[in-house]
């Protein structure tokens, strides 16, 4: 048998780093964005539990991964023997040990034996390779998230997610369940369980009486942006998703008994058109364009909230990067194959924001006073022409091959000129000003996290 040592120092009693692992959304916080792993069971974590996963191993399918828990000591430590997998043999130690000083020293013990040894031994090295570089990301990821709940110290908080299965609203509850919160998803149709509330914005219905009572509502709802063309029917979707799913939301939280202290209405940069290279902090004049319309009318379409008292934030979201949807996500293919380049106007600026920044300024707004309009972007100024020469040396390939304006307005007009050819350099000044730690300020540094490309090629000691 072969071992794997991965150890880091974190300033959170053991019990709090324990306890984290055993929450829904733990797994889930884990499992690193640029791997195409599907999460099909996870029972917890007690002896006897099962996690089953399907992994991404290289191949044109994904390998079913079966472990079970065992020799859990609460607060201390817990073990997952592979069952089935792509492994002869896995034996994982999680520790939590006391490293004297109130803090925790946080231990993954692996031992391993490869199918076909001793013969495959011999490639050992690249096979285990992409494993030290998950577990940096999950030690990071741990340190990081550990660190954001420590911070703001929120209690247990009764939270309602529309949109929850999205890129953003999938992210935000893996988070707010591993804070300890409870998370329930508003969804059209009939609920299935006690965690969904029933909801349809088209026809004005909603399960009100289950929104009495709560902390706070989240709502992210909204037909997707993103299309090769704009018709007038999807232009129509995308407002009336916004405006009036917003609406009925405001009116129905405003009218309850009890209602929430907090209403995060996501909102979106299109506010402000395509400025060039003006500074756009949350203070600036809107821009021209449908976005720029949408947003005005969705963000006034959440008012009766905040005339109720209601504290009403409007998260004003840029580019979110993230591997498992998006705009990075489009861009990784022809990138990874070394024929990625500039989309548009290489000067132009991309409001970006890595994902786990996204959900720590919900986080953030969840537990502050802050109200009103917050843009969320990273605060370091990014054109188009960086942000590809950026992501191409992330990914050691060249970035030759730019995609001209006039190529992309012919396919795409209208939505072409506001989603890909727009210039806006947002500022989150909101953010700044209530002291938001940003986990990934510069764009090198979010990519390499999000990719698995940690500088130098080295995935530890440096998380």
């Amino acid at each position: 048998m072969s071992t794997l040592r991965y150890a880091s120092s974190l300033p959170h009693p053991p019990a709090d780093v324990f306890a984290w692992h055993t929450r829904p959304g733990a797994l889930h916080r884990l499992v690193a964005p640029w791997t195409d792993t599907e999460i099909v069971r996870f029972d917890g974590v007690y002896d006897g539990a099962i996690t089953e996963l399907k992994v991404d191993a290289g191949l044109p399918f994904r390998p079913s991964w079966t472990s079970r828990h065992a020799g859990v000591v609460d607060g201390q430590k817990f073990e997952d023997e592979q069952v089935s997998g792509p492994f002869a043999r896995w034996h994982h130690v999680h520790r939590f040990d006391s490293d004297g000083t109130g803090g925790t020293l946080y231990e993954d013990d692996i031992s391993y034996q490869l199918p076909l040894a001793p013969l495959s031994d011999l490639a050992a090295g690249p096979l285990l390779a992409p494993i030290a570089d998950e577990f940096a990301y999950r030690h990071r990821t741990v340190r990081d998230d550990l660190a954001m709940h420590a911070r703001y110290g929120l209690p247990p908080l009764r939270i309602a997610i529309s949109g929850a299965s999205g890129l953003i609203g999938t992210a935000l509850r893996h988070v707010l369940t591993t804070g300890g919160h409870t998370v329930l998803h508003l969804v059209r149709g009939t609920p299935r369980g006690d965690d969904e509330v029933g909801w349809n914005a088209e026809d004005g219905t909603i399960q009100a009486d289950r929104l009495d009572g709560l902390d706070a509502v989240v709502h992210l709802a909204g037909e997707p942006v993103f299309a090769p063309r704009w018709t007038d029917a999807k232009k129509d979707r995308i407002y009336r998703s916004r405006v009036d799913g917003t609406a009925l939301l405001a009116r129905t939280l405003a009218a309850l008994p009890r209602p929430p202290k907090a209403f995060l209405c996501a909102s979106a940069v299109g506010l402000y058109g395509d400025r060039g290279d003006l500074a756009l902090p949350e203070t600036a004049a809107s821009g021209d364009g449908f976005l720029a319309t949408v947003v005005k009318d969705w963000e006034a379409a959440a008012q009766p909230a905040a005339d109720a008292g209601i504290r009403t934030v409007h998260l004003r979201t840029g580019i979110v990067l993230s591997p498992r949807g998006g705009a990075l996500a489009q861009m990784l293919p022809a990138f990874k194959f070394g024929v990625g380049g500039p989309i548009g106007n290489a000067d132009a600026f991309v409001p970006w924001i890595g994902i786990d920044d996204t959900v720590g300024a919900y986080v953030h707004a969840l537990a502050t006073d802050v109200s009103g309009p917050v843009n969320l972007a990273a605060p370091e100024p990014t054109t188009m022409g960086l942000l590809a020469e950026t992501l191409a040396r992330v990914l050691h390939r060249p970035s030759v091959l730019a995609v001209p304006a006039p190529v992309l307005e012919a396919l795409g007009g209208e939505a072409a000129r506001e989603m890909l050819l727009a210039s806006a350099r947002v500022v989150p000044a909101r953010l700044l000003d209530t002291d938001y730690a940003f986990r990934h300020p510069d764009l090198e540094t979010a990519l390499r996290h999000l990719l698995g490309r940690p500088r130098g090629g080295a995935a530890f000691p440096n998380v």
